[in-house]
Order: C-alpha cells, then sequence, then structure tokens
C-alpha cells in the first residue's frame, strides 16, 4: 500500500521542498525524487540509511549525488500523510541547528492547522 506524501505549504502558499527540488541539478532532483517514491511505497519502514532519526518526530529522508549530501525533513502527521517540510544540501557532518529549527516550526505550524481543521 502507497504512503502519501505532501509539502508542507507556507502563509504565503509556497512549498519549499518543492523549491527545493526545483533549485537542485537534474542528477540532484532525480535522485531526491527516486528516494520521495521510496519513502510513498515503503513508509515507515523505509530504512537507513535513506532515511534516519533527526529529533522527535521529525526526520529526515537522505541521499547522496557526487560530493552532495541531499537532505529532506519531514515527519508523519496524525492523518498518517508524510509531511515534506525542508530541504538542503548538506556540507558539513551534522545537519545544522538552523535547518533543524525551521523544519520544526514548519512541523509545529502544520499540527497547528490541522487542529484547526478539526474544531
Amino acid at each position: 500500500m502507497a504512503w502519501q506524501v505532501d509539502f508542507f505549504v507556507d502563509e504565503r502558499g509556497h512549498a519549499p521542498v518543492e523549491e527545493y527540488l526545483t533549485s537542485l541539478p537534474i542528477q540532484h532532483r532525480a535522485k531526491a525524487l527516486a528516494l520521495i517514491k521510496m519513502l510513498e511505497q515503503e513508509g515507515p519502514n523505509l530504512p537507513f540509511p535513506y532515511s534516519s532519526q533527526v529529533r522527535g518526530k521529525l526526520r529526515e529522508l537522505r541521499t547522496q549525488q557526487g560530493k552532495d549530501k541531499l537532505r529532506i525533513l519531514y515527519f508523519g502527521d496524525a492523518r498518517r500523510v508524510f509531511i515534506l517540510l525542508h530541504g538542503i544540501v548538506k556540507r558539513g557532518a551534522q545537519l545544522p541547528q538552523e535547518d533543524i529549527r525551521i523544519a520544526e516550526a514548519r512541523m509545529e505550524l502544520h499540527g497547528r492547522r490541522l487542529e484547526g481543521k478539526r474544531k
């Protein structure tokens, strides 16, 4: 059974991960899209090294193209939908804390929107 994967959309109607994917060179984009397809097919069973936990419910999709480490931060929401929050080309060994904070803020906003729809 395929899982649903969706893009986080900000207050201005922009989908940051969609914009990230569009900005990537074609080979990088192809690898990232293949990884998203794997997430749709495998869901929470997608193993390391393709997916790993970052902090709490926040996870990262992981792939590499040449020396560039491509990362997409995501989580599974209350509807059992994976929400793609933030994409980066990682340069160092660790995920930058600023990128984790951006993803967590988007995750929080998404959760508040879901709560608002339930009321």
